[in-house]
């Protein structure tokens, strides 16, 4: 890639000066160290290296398949760890907490595939973190989008300074994994799913690269739960990121504890904001789990063997921070999985935004200029990398709940039109259900109606999303046999609520499960309004003062031939009850029935 880059001798210098050597026929060794981290390997070398290790580790490494990408690639992980729990019912039996390190979700920013082979090494060789895999297992997951990967190029990544060729941001399918964590479309992320809920880690920590601007700090360390989800892991999620900030800044590094993207895009003077992300991200989605979740974020201006150094030091620190405290963290998530069980009828809130509080920090930058381009016309940045700069900017860090509901007592209701594929959407992240074998005849529920229902104008990860107004009310329902019964009386409350509450910002209505529901299907003919609307007049004389009224006091409403009849149409036995319902409905009562299939 033809960029500006800083001296690579001198990046590749610091990079063998900090870490051990191995042998240079060890077969363990990736393309991308014996290239000098100039260039990074396939895919058939994860597959390959997979193999090596477990073949050369017996005793410590299993590796295994977790999964078939669209394109057939096999998904591998590498199973590693010395107390003798190499499968997931020994570590659960033995209480051995579980990490896993996931790199390539993003398959250009692969850091931490050739970050996490070498720490992996070094582990097994004792040259870094000795015993540490005596106390824990590491999953190590080198490649999450193995599709992406393969559409190899160089350019891929234009805001990046290496390897010279790198995988593409999307998976063959072009959905983007880091977006799909909650609505789980891809078969990669619900294969991901699926080996979490196997090995149930207390940390899942996500390895990427930044895009942005261009200044001195090399990486970001981003932790939830810390703003968000159980109290007591908020301590120590930042126990957690703490901990490993400090290691990388001896280390020589210069980490972040928020992610270093402008309030205003390219423009350093308007600082930065802090925020809980969705659960279509990881530490938006571990969080609502009760689990720890790291955002790694290396800094793309950097050069490749500078990140692969820093990514591997993070791998370290985590390793090192999950044997010494993983145990007693395990402990406190349990506890955790208890009180999200009591949850029910309590205030959640499900979205957070930063206050316009701010106060001022100090960055390390470099000194720029801001002015119009002669190519684009537009105001931009350019930056002097020679001349290092202390920025002074406003960091906006207070949180507060943007979205907040109470949470029903019993739980929520799936009705058997959408038991099916609601029903497998819940399997994908392993939440409890049943379906109801007997009909529930007027049943107390909560029902939520929207005032107003507003799908985006294009597509999102090949979804029309759709935003909700409008509030839940109690109503009397019957309830079909099939329907499904979802207790929030569960470890994954939080995350139940994320999926079903009609105004998450990642629930399966946010995503336009339910779209059909918000459309008009039947109409009522103008002659056969303006019959009605006589009839309906001539018999209600309260109704004849409110029409008068409305006419009197709303212009709009008096000059609208349409919302006009519709008035009378909306009071009338005709009208769809169920236009603008959405379908999922919550009830304080406990139901029982038959195992969902």
């Amino acid at each position: 890639m033809s960029l500006p880059r800083l001296p690579l001798a001198a990046a590749l210098a610091l990079l063998l000066t900090a870490l051990p050597a191995a042998a240079t026929d060890d077969p363990r060794m990736t393309v991308a160290e014996r290239s000098g981290f100039i260039e990074t390997g396939r895919y058939d070398e994860v597959i390959a290296l997979c193999d090596t290790f477990a073949r050369l580790h017996p005793e410590a490494v299993r590796c295994v398949q977790f999964g078939t990408s669209p394109e057939g690639r096999p998904m591998q992980a590498l199973v590693a760890s010395r107390s003798g729990a190499l499968e997931p019912e020994a570590a659960r039996a033995a209480g051995v907490p579980v990490v896993l390190v996931q790199g390539g979700i993003h398959a250009g920013e692969i850091d931490g595939k050739d970050a996490g082979f070498l720490a992996l090494r070094e582990l097994l060789d004792g040259a870094a973190a000795p015993d540490a895999l005596d106390a824990l297992v590491l999953v190590f997951v080198p490649v999450f989008s193995v599709d992406g990967h393969e559409r190899f190029g160089a350019w891929n990544r234009p805001n990046q300074r290496g390897p010279r060729e790198m995988g593409w941001r999307t998976t063959a399918q072009n959905l983007n994994l880091n977006r799909d964590y909650a609505k789980a479309d891809a078969p990669e992320m619900q294969a991901m799913l699926a080996l979490v809920e196997a090995w149930d880690p207390i940390a899942y920590v996500d390895l990427h690269a930044t895009n942005g601007a261009q200044f001195e700090h090399d990486i970001s360390i981003q932790v939830e739960p810390v703003h968000a989800g159980d109290d007591a892991l908020r301590e120590i999620g930042r126990e957690f990121r703490d901990a490993v900030m400090v290691d990388l800044a001896a280390q020589g590094s210069l980490p972040l504890p928020f992610y270093p993207s402008f309030v205003e895009h390219d423009n350093p003077e308007s600082g930065f904001e802090d925020g809980v992300s969705p659960p279509r991200f990881s530490t938006g989605y571990f969080p609502l789990r009760n689990r720890l979740a790291m955002l790694v974020e290396t800094h793309s201006w950097k050069e490749y063997p500078v990140r692969v150094r820093i990514t591997r030091n993070t791998v370290i620190s985590v390793v090192e921070q999950i044997a010494r405290h993983g145990g007693d963290w395990m402990r406190v998530a349990r506890e955790a999985d208890a009180r999200a069980s009591a949850l029910g009828g309590t205030r959640a809130p499900l979205a957070w935004t930063a206050t316009d509080a701010s106060h001022t920090v100090d960055f390390r930058g470099y000194a720029y200029t801001r002015t119009p381009s002669e190519i684009s016309g537009a105001l931009m940045t350019r930056y002097d990398e020679t001349t290092p700069q202390l920025w002074r900017v406003p960091l906006r860090d207070t949180l507060t709940p943007s979205v907040e509901v109470t949470l029903p007592r019993g739980g929520y209701l799936v009705p058997a039109a959408h038991a099916a594929w609601v029903g497998e959407k819940l399997r994908q992240h392993a939440i409890d259900f049943h379906r109801l074998d007997t009909a529930q005849p007027a049943l107390a529920v909560e029902a939520f109606r929207a005032t107003q229902a507003t799908p985006a104008a294009g597509s999102v990860e090949g979804h029309q999303r759709l935003t909700l107004d409008g509030d839940w009310a109690t109503e009397t329902m019957d309830v079909a046999a099939g329907a499904l019964f979802v207790p929030i009386a569960q470890p994954k409350a939080r995350l139940v609520a994320a999926l079903l509450e009609a105004q998450a910002p990642d629930a399966l209505a946010a995503w336009g499960h339910f779209n059909t529901h918000f459309e008009r299907k039947e109409y009522m003919e103008d002659y056969v309004a303006e019959q009605v609307a006589r009839e309906m007049l001539a018999a209600d004389p309260s109704l004849r003062t409110e029409f008068e009224a409305r006419l009197r006091d709303d212009q709009a409403f008096a000059e609208s031939s349409a919302a006009r009849l519709e008035f009378f149409y909306r009071r009338h036995s005709a009208w769809d009850d169920r236009y603008n319902l959405y379908p999922v409905l919550r009830t304080d009562t406990v139901l029982t029935g038959a195992p969902a299939p």
